[in-house]
């Protein structure tokens, strides 16, 4: 061996373990391909639609860069063990399955370790729906009211370690939004994990319809099943927040690497 040689060899490995320490801090090289479904419907109520079509928007982006397949469907019968094959996460954005078959599909999908991410409506829940599982699925709880007029609202992490909320600060102003109250809390169950949560210095949160007070998670995951809930998802102000928009993305990312 030369001296140049052995002169060059350290500086070699230097540039391979500096690189191999900025993959393993992104995870980039760790990333694995995935493919997501989004269901939508167009027939619902407008801000609800509105919040679909940015958020088709936004995900179709972060494919690009991030390096994952996005496909949507208005068509909820693309809920069946066919089309969701080779699909490893669904997204509910503002609607939720109303039939049997499709009920059934999903609770088969989930169960078989099925990615979901679910926004705003897509977890209402109440007396009439007669849907069990999916409460259970939800953490046990049920849609009790809401706020009106939409508003912005401070938001805390609870979990600043999850690789969800790793890069979100302790607290940030969530846009414009239709908060919706749990009962009873998510929090009660023992197979939930809170991720954020709505600031109790929001109080009151209303003009026509007000929240006064209470526990309102409004990012959760049931640990059971590989999916995770997002309160927001009203109007066309939802991605206007950088902060938010991180969330956003990092949410899909774990659920794309959790399988």
């Amino acid at each position: 061996m030369t001296k140049k040689i052995r002169l060059q060899l350290p500086i070699c490995f230097g540039m391979l373990f500096l690189m191999a320490c900025i993959a393993s801090t992104t995870g980039y090289c760790q990333r694995p391909h995935f493919n997501v479904l989004a269901f939508y419907s167009t027939n619902v109520e407008k801000d609800h639609v509105m919040f679909a079509e940015e958020a088709m928007q936004f995900y179709s982006k972060l494919a690009k860069s991030d390096g994952f397949d996005f496909a949507t469907t208005t068509n909820w019968d693309d809920l069946n063990s066919i089309r969701l094959k080779n699909v490893q996460i669904v997204l509910w954005l503002d609607d939720f399955p109303h039939t049997a078959t499709q009920r059934a599909a999903f609770e088969q999908y989930m169960s078989h370790g099925g990615g979901w991410l679910g926004f705003h409506i897509a977890a209402y829940n109440d007396e009439g729906t007669h849907w069990p599982w999916f409460v259970d699925f939800l953490g046990g709880t049920v849609f009790y009211g809401n706020n009106w007029p939409p508003l912005p609202a401070i938001l805390d992490v609870d979990d600043p370690s999850s690789p969800v909320t790793s890069r979100l600060p302790a607290q940030f102003t969530s846009p414009a939004n239709e908060w919706y109250i749990w009962r009873p809390s998510p929090r009660l169950n023992k197979d939930i994990k809170i991720l954020l949560t709505l600031d109790k210095s929001n109080y009151p949160l209303g003009l026509k319809d007000t929240i006064r007070s209470g526990d309102l998670p409004v990012v959760w995951t049931n640990t059971k099943y590989r999916m995770i809930y997002m309160n927001m998802g009203h109007g066309d102000k939802i991605f206007t927040d950088q902060h938010q928009n991180l969330l956003f993305e990092d949410a899909l990312l774990w659920l794309g690497s959790q399988r």
